[in-house]
């Protein structure tokens, strides 16, 4: 199999990773056959995952921007993913130029290519490190450097949380996490759950199946399973929703005479909270 230049030294070109099948998802150019192949079975039981993807990116922008007008200027983005167009940073600098933004990951692919999209940036940095080792990040050289805690953050965790299985405890890494940040501070999230997709749970198992094969497995969490993360915060109106829900506005809302919105991008839920 040849290495494409831009994959790093030393990873398993074989072995699909879930930042990349989200590339794939997205229309990135950063992933392997490998990942395609594993992208393709998951879309013969789910052929709306593409518009899953787009709904929760049009959900971060939206959030990233009400985050923004609320005054908040610090976001920490863990399980940031490839970089693509319309990253957090984007978004944040055209409201406020002044944005500081730290992208974690600990998929090498993804943490190279930030580094090189990043490169020169210094209101910026990049963190190889995992959600379920909550105080590697809150301790990481770059996030030391650009983020105050004193002062409020948006913490993004942004499909990220069905990917941690409940042997691993993601409601005490996220506590861990809510615990580090500053009153005002908001919590950006989104979950996949079987709720509000057009097919039966048997048949969309057969996606959550697939990522269990590559050794990712998909946790499939009910509402009330993913209100649990945001103990500790606040609702922002409307609350957890789903995802083209929160608070849509004409950028990404269809025109009018448009075709109404695929009815796959209202699987699964997003939200925001604040801390008091």
């Amino acid at each position: 199999m040849e290495r494409p230049a831009w994959a790093p030294p030393g990873i398993d070109i074989s072995v699909p990773s879930v930042s990349r099948i989200y590339d794939y998802y997205l229309g990135g150019s950063h992933n392997f056959e490998v990942d395609r192949q594993a992208a393709r079975r998951a879309m013969e039981f789910l052929p709306g995952l593409p518009k899953i993807m787009q709904a929760n990116r049009a959900f971060m922008r939206r959030a990233v921007r009400h985050a923004v007008a609320e005054g908040v200027t610090q976001f920490l983005d863990i399980g940031s993913g490839i970089p693509t167009f319309g990253n957090v940073h984007e978004i944040a600098r055209a409201a406020s130029p002044e944005a500081r933004v730290v992208y974690v990951d600990h998929d090498p692919v993804a943490v190279a290519h930030s580094q090189a999209v990043l490169a020169g940036d210094e209101l910026t940095g990049v963190v190889t490190a995992d959600l379920r080792k909550p105080q590697e990040i809150l301790t990481g050289p770059e996030v030391v450097r650009l983020i105050d805690f004193e002062r409020p953050v948006a913490l993004l965790l942004v499909a990220v949380l069905h990917f941690i299985e409940d042997s691993d405890d993601p409601y005490t890494a996220v506590a861990q996490l809510r615990d580090a940040l500053a009153p005002g501070s908001l919590l950006i999230l989104t979950h996949a759950s079987y709720e509000g997709i057009p097919l039966s749970q048997e048949i969309a198992g057969g996606a959550v199946g697939v990522y269990r094969d590559i050794r990712n497995p998909l946790v499939m969490r009910d509402h009330q399973e993913i209100s649990r993360f945001f103990d500790g915060f606040e609702w922002v109106e409307p609350g957890l929703v789903s995802m083209p829900d929160w608070r849509p506005d004409r950028a990404d809302a269809p025109a009018d005479g448009d075709t109404p919105e695929d009815p796959y991008a209202f699987s699964g839920f997003g939200g925001v909270g604040r801390k008091a």
